[in-house]
């Protein structure tokens, strides 16, 4: 099976890659939403990272530390900077608005990156592309603000957090053209880990032993996540994997 992925052409493994990441996210970000009820968001955000960085182990004990080697330290902790805040703002948001509106609005993270990607990647978008782009940017206005209703606190969280994603999204992809996958999921969590610590310091509550479960189980899933995302906007141009990521409101 692995052969017969491979030979695929790049673009459809990196769309194949994009949709296993949606699957991932959901489920870490379901499991988020439910330890977000019992734990701080910040705390829920550190977890996140801790065990996300711990399911790397295997891949240090099988190549060394060869996953460290890079040239780009710099824009790593840039993005570990800017991916901490889309963290804190999405898990707290996360924990004020339904599910779905939740889903719904991180679409616009999809949009930010893809015009990121064409004002400075010099990506070429083609008419279907944006079609698509502009219908998901509708959809999220008409969650955003039905009617004329007051916009929440919790949605305006969700729609930072998403142009921060947006901004993340750019970082991998130039960091994908000389950055493995595995070594980006590597120092994600080696920044990610000690600077959401911080503010989790503040709110600190220990979890009871079952909620373990969970945060190991999101860790896991959120690395998986990562990789494959990785993976897929390294393969591919922005603007062809990115629409596939609204297969989340499914």
């Amino acid at each position: 099976m692995l052969a017969r992925f491979q030979a695929l052409p790049p673009v459809a493994r990196g769309m194949s890659l994009m949709v296993a990441a949606t699957v991932c996210f959901t489920t870490m970000h379901t499991m988020a939403r439910a330890m977000g009820e019992v734990l701080p968001p910040f705390e829920v955000a550190f977890f996140r990272n801790l065990f996300g960085l711990l399911a790397l182990a295997p891949v240090f004990l099988r190549h060394g530390t060869a996953p460290l080697k890079t040239g780009k330290l710099r824009l790593h902790a840039l993005r570990g900077a800017v991916q901490a805040a889309w963290m804190l703002a999405f898990f707290t948001g996360l924990t004020m608005i339904p599910l779905a509106d939740v889903t719904a609005l991180a679409f616009s993270a999809p949009l930010f990156g893809s015009l990121l990607a064409v004002l400075l990647l010099g990506e070429i978008v083609r008419l279907r592309r944006v079609a698509a782009l502009a219908v998901g940017f509708a959809g999220v206005l008409v969650v955003l603000r039905p009617g004329f209703g007051e916009v929440s606190a919790g949605a305006l969280l969700i729609v930072a957090a998403s142009v921060a994603w947006g901004l993340t999204i750019t970082i991998i992809k130039v960091l994908g053209r000389t950055e493995s996958s595995v070594t980006q999921a590597v120092y994600m969590g080696l920044f990610l880990t000690p600077i959401t610590l911080v503010p989790a310091l503040f709110v600190w509550e220990w979890p009871e032993p079952r909620h373990y479960l969970w945060l190991v189980g999101m860790g896991v899933f959120g690395t998986l996540g990562h990789l494959a995302f990785a993976q897929a906007v390294r393969l591919a141009d922005s603007t062809a994997v990115l629409p596939l990521d609204f297969l989340r409101l499914i």
